[in-house]
């Protein structure tokens, strides 16, 4: 019913990324397209006979971004599965036009809670990450329970991802009988922060949790410590700041902050072969947090395609709807991050 892509004998078989490889959020982007082609690698470089070619949009982490990203992709027939996107903001507007297109999508890094909300999800997308109610919550009782803080302030820069993230940190820590003593919000592109947090300063938080990306990220953690009142508030970020690049951009103030991420130690003991491997092609370790879920996610799609495709002598046919109803009939799927098995909600 979405129609079918015709592989001729010794074409490629095209897997499509939608990342962001460009501008101050492009260490995420490349993070997760290095996880695609080492999961390409292992996969030989080929499904049932067929060469993988790996082709790709930048996302930017933006709504605009994303939907150019989805837009361009859409129109190639060829394509069936892509590979993201890197940012919630980018999925909310690019999920529509590639369902719109027959085009399955699975995320290793969109954490926003409603793009798997069964009243909000495209039937298209699909995800390895987590849920942020799970981070949110998480953070949330880390900050009250094991650090002992009671007055939190936060900040978000408007995105899907920060906003779900700060919504879930706020229920979970005023549950706990925490106090939000301040919710503050910039905007993407910022670069003076001060005014914010001289705001934030006034109401006496004992921390501030921001998580936002790396820009605007490496901003607020340079500037709350030149805060008079904010010397010695603890400050707390997420996944969208867990990059080198971030590092960079905080400099010194950085040292003591809290970010959140997947526990890597939970990973599966194939991940050290991942990482092996990682520093043999690049030189160098893994840039952020989820290369190892989307490498997942085109091994998943991988996985799809060996059930769902039908060959024809020489020739493979790929039904779009087939390998959509594979994607979500995964069930025990040996991942680098886990075992996976997909619920009704992607």
């Amino acid at each position: 019913p979405l129609g079918c892509v015709v592989v001729e004998a010794g074409e490629p078989i095209k897997l499509a990324y939608a990342q962001a490889v460009s501008g101050p959020n492009a260490s995420l982007g490349t993070d997760m397209v290095r996880g695609i082609e080492i999961a390409v690698s292992d996969l030989g470089g080929e499904i049932l006979g067929h060469p993988i070619e790996i082709v790709g949009e930048d996302t930017g982490c933006t709504p605009e971004g994303g939907q150019a990203a989805a837009t361009k992709l859409a129109s190639d027939s060829s394509l069936f599965a892509v590979i993201g996107t890197t940012c919630s903001s980018e999925a909310r507007v690019g999920a529509r036009i590639l369902n719109d297109a027959g085009i399955t999508m699975i995320s290793g890094s969109n954490t926003a809670p409603d793009l798997t909300d069964p009243a909000k999800r495209t039937p298209n997308f699909f995800r390895t990450a987590h849920n942020d109610k799970v981070q949110g919550r998480v953070a949330a009782e880390f900050v009250f329970n094991e650090l002992g803080f009671t007055k939190a302030a936060t900040i978000h820069d408007g995105s899907v991802y920060a906003q779900g993230l700060v919504d879930a940190f706020a229920e979970n820590f005023v549950a706990l009988g925490g106090e939000l003593v301040s919710e503050q919000a910039v905007n993407t592109g910022d670069t003076d922060m001060r005014p914010v947090l001289t705001t934030i300063a006034a109401a006496a938080p004992q921390m501030i949790y921001y998580p936002i990306f790396i820009a605007e990220g490496g901003f607020v953690t340079a500037q709350a410590k030149e805060v008079p009142g904010l010397e010695e508030v603890v400050l707390m970020g997420a996944d969208g700041m867990f990059s080198p690049d971030f590092i960079n951009a905080a400099g010194d103030a950085a040292q003591g902050m809290y970010l959140s991420s997947p526990d890597f130690s939970a990973f599966g003991e194939a991940y050290q072969d991942f990482l092996a491997k990682h520093q043999e092609l690049y030189g160098e370790p893994p840039l952020s947090t989820y290369h190892a879920h989307t490498y997942d996610a085109t091994k998943i799609f991988a996985a799809a395609i060996e059930q769902a495709a039908v060959q024809d002598g020489d020739t493979l046919i790929i039904g779009k709807q087939a390998i959509r109803d594979a994607v979500a009939a995964t069930a025990d799927f040996t991942g680098l991050t886990g075992n996976l098995t997909c619920d009704e909600n992607g």
